[in-house]
């Protein structure tokens, strides 16, 4: 998604939205040229990687390179949750798959109500998200005044409809769900820099509530 977001304008391989005081990044072990920019539309280049930490992430060294990523940012923001709708997608898939096999006094877990419920509520979350990354896309494509905005509410739903998805597919999945044997696992620990970085829900709410102000959200966010 990092490749795909690459501004045309800059001679690099791939673009990575930023935040904070200590910008970081999953670029461990890459050896690609990289861009950064803010919500503000700050860019600048990647010039050094700090040291490797779970997940593929590191710290980065930036140089400042110029303040015209304005039209940067929306894509930069929406192309990953489309890879974090992706986890939500297997991990669904996977769950649905357990709880058709598994089975507890005699009857496997799929046919038990609360089990369908907390399905439900899982699928409510994933599909949802789904319509929103098309429509934040589309806003991104059509060049809409509001992409940076749609983007950003994007990204906050696509956190909390992780946080929904990952909760209750850890929970069918019971323990086994947490060991390295299970491909949920490997979806729930690779998800983490995605729903953490550039910025949380926190700071996706923040940014969100300082660019739209009193005029509100437009489309589906509305």
């Amino acid at each position: 998604a990092e490749r795909l977001a690459a501004p045309a304008d800059l001679d690099v391989d791939g673009l990575l939205v930023v935040g904070g005081a200590r910008p970081a990044g999953t670029l461990a072990g890459l050896r690609t040229r990289w861009a950064a920019v803010t919500v503000d539309g700050q860019r600048s280049t990647v010039t050094g990687l700090g040291d490797a930490q779970p997940g593929f992430v590191t710290e980065l060294e930036l140089s400042p390179a110029d303040a015209s990523g304005a039209a940067d940012v929306a894509l930069g923001l929406v192309l990953p949750c489309w890879t974090l709708l992706g986890m939500l997608d297997r991990a669904v898939e996977l769950t649905v798959a357990h709880v058709g096999l598994r089975k507890q006094f005699g009857q496997t877990l799929s046919s038990f109500q609360g089990v369908q419920f907390q399905l439900t509520d899982a699928e409510v979350e994933r599909s949802g998200l789904d319509i929103l990354a098309k429509h934040a896309l589309w806003s991104v494509a059509t060049g809409d005044a509001h992409a940076v905005t749609d983007a950003l509410a994007l990204r906050l739903a696509a956190i909390e409809a992780a946080d929904v998805v990952f909760r209750v597919c850890h929970q069918l999945h019971g323990a086994v769900g947490f060991c390295d044997e299970t491909t949920l696992s490997w979806l729930s620990r690779y998800s983490q820099p995605l729903r953490r970085l550039p910025f949380g829900s926190s700071g996706a709410r923040d940014h969100l509530t300082r660019l739209a102000g009193k005029r509100g959200l437009t489309g589906l966010f509305a």
